[in-house]
């Protein structure tokens, strides 16, 4: 019997296999690495039917050929693309996949949104919405709020942005708005790309406002440690908590809009640091496997074993909250998705900017237990739901906002300025007034050439809901 790589940060690396001897079949899996084609797709094919969600709705093997590229056999099996998995994927780097997974990445750093700067639509500006700390961006100077109009001294557009920003080493030229443009500052900053391995904690404010506490925390993405301390983030989440609760919070805005997923671990730990009225029986969600893996783990753990529940958290503020405010944007996924949905049936979850992406999806990223190549499968292997059963959001339209609120405005203030666009949009709900017009002025709305903000790299591939099981699952014999 086959076994399911471990995934999360059990996971061994892969070591190097080539197969002595080039064919017409051999497949190029990275540099100079040598795969057969036909066994690298045996095994994708085995994977898949084992393991997938929708394993029952993929075509039969006899009807594939075998001898196509990877990467093209993994996209004849994927149910639905458009509408229902859209984010199953197959990588020719599982080391380098996984590094990415767990935060860890060669970057500058940047994330930005893109809009058109002229009235023809065809220049754009990338307007910095985050710089990840310890970055070669921040490093350099950068911040949120910036704006980078040139790349090499040639102007943003919508075709040659992907392939300026994806060099190695850059000179940027920074832009201001000016009045109802958006213009050279004249200053030009190089960036040359470095390794990362960012806390998906951006930043963390106590506002105090008109008798109010409010604690703010900006959270980019679900990765409890390092493989040096693998509960490193998870801990520092906890200590964020627990000065909330000293200072005596009485709302909390959670800002997601960065977030595109990560561990289903650290959102148990956020989940259980915010839930109101914590009790052990409390239900955070359920996972829904494939008829294969219900049976097997309701038959080796009982007919609780995917019923997860809140933990017991000494830092919860729960017991100050009956409601929280989640900042959102088309880019807030999976396991951000789950926070909102997980916690709706214990208390108001009230959210403000756009749709979330909608993934209610989870998968693991798998590697070939025999070490024949560097292949890795993030394969969807099921939905959550929450104690209620409600899991409607898993489509396009995602999570319609409470409150819809465009946050477009230019450029972005800092995080943690009440009259930042969306956290001011979370005080006005509040009844808490902060206008100051001096600070609101000044800015400028631009239309985004694609709704999603952007980052110059996938250190966390958008979409993410991991699964880290500590266990090896059992696959389908040959």
């Amino acid at each position: 019997m086959k076994t399911f790589q471990k995934i999360g940060f059990k996971l061994a690396f892969l070591t190097l296999f080539c197969i002595a001897g080039c064919r017409e079949k051999d497949v190029n899996t990275l540099g100079d690495l040598l795969g057969d084609k036909n066994s690298v797709n045996e095994w994708v094919y085995a994977t898949m039917q084992d393991g997938y969600f929708w394993y029952k709705e993929m075509p039969a093997k006899s009807k594939l050929d075998a001898r196509a590229e990877p990467d093209a056999y993994f996209e004849n099996l994927i149910f639905n693309r458009k509408t229902h998995d859209r984010f199953s994927m197959i990588t020719p780097d599982f080391e380098a996949t996984q590094q990415q997974f767990n935060g860890v990445t060669k970057a500058f750093g940047i994330h930005y949104m893109l809009g058109f700067i002229d009235s023809g639509k065809s220049n754009i500006a990338a307007f910095l919405s985050h710089v990840s700390n310890g970055s070669p961006a921040q490093r350099a100077g950068l911040k949120r709020g910036d704006i980078i109009i040139k790349v090499n001294g040639t102007q943003l557009t919508d075709a040659n942005y992907a392939d300026l920003l994806g060099a190695e080493s850059i000179r940027v030229t920074m832009g201001k708005v000016n009045g109802e443009v958006i213009e050279s500052v004249g200053q030009e900053v190089t960036l040359t790309r470095g390794q990362i391995t960012e806390s998906p904690i951006a930043f963390s404010k106590i506002i105090t406002k008109q008798n109010r506490k409010i604690g703010y925390l900006v959270y980019n993405q679900f990765v409890p440690g390092t493989d040096a301390d693998k509960v490193k983030y998870d801990n520092e989440l906890r200590n964020i908590f627990a000065d909330f609760n000293k200072a005596g919070i009485q709302e909390l805005v959670l800002d997601l809009r960065l977030n595109g997923g990560g561990y289903l671990s650290s959102a148990v730990t956020l989940g259980s640091l915010i839930v109101s009225n914590y009790s052990a029986s409390k239900v955070f969600y359920k996972e829904q496997w494939n008829d294969k893996y219900i049976k097997y783990w309701q038959e080796k753990n009982g007919p609780d074993a995917l019923t997860y529940k809140f933990a017991k958290e000494p830092s919860n503020i729960g017991n100050r909250l009956n409601r929280i405010f989640v900042l959102t944007s088309n880019g807030t996924a999976s396991a951000s998705e789950l926070i909102i949905n997980g916690l709706k049936p214990h208390m108001s979850v009230i959210t403000i900017g756009d749709n979330t992406a909608g993934k209610n999806l989870f998968g693991s990223l798998i590697g070939d237990e025999k070490k024949r190549w560097k292949y890795g499968l993030y394969v969807m292997l099921g939905q959550t739901v929450n104690a209620n059963g409600d899991s409607d959001y898993g489509t396009v339209e995602g999570i319609k906002p409470t409150h819809a609120v465009d946050d477009s405005n230019v450029p972005f203030l800092p995080f943690g300025d009440e009259n930042e666009t969306l956290l001011h949009a979370a005080l006005t709900q509040m009844g808490i007034t902060t206008r100051n017009p001096a600070r609101m002025a000044g800015r400028l709305q631009v239309q985004r050439t694609v709704r999603q903000t952007l980052r110059d790299t996938p250190a966390a591939w958008n979409g993410l809901m991991i699964r880290d099981t500590g266990e090896a699952l059992p696959l389908a014999n040959d």
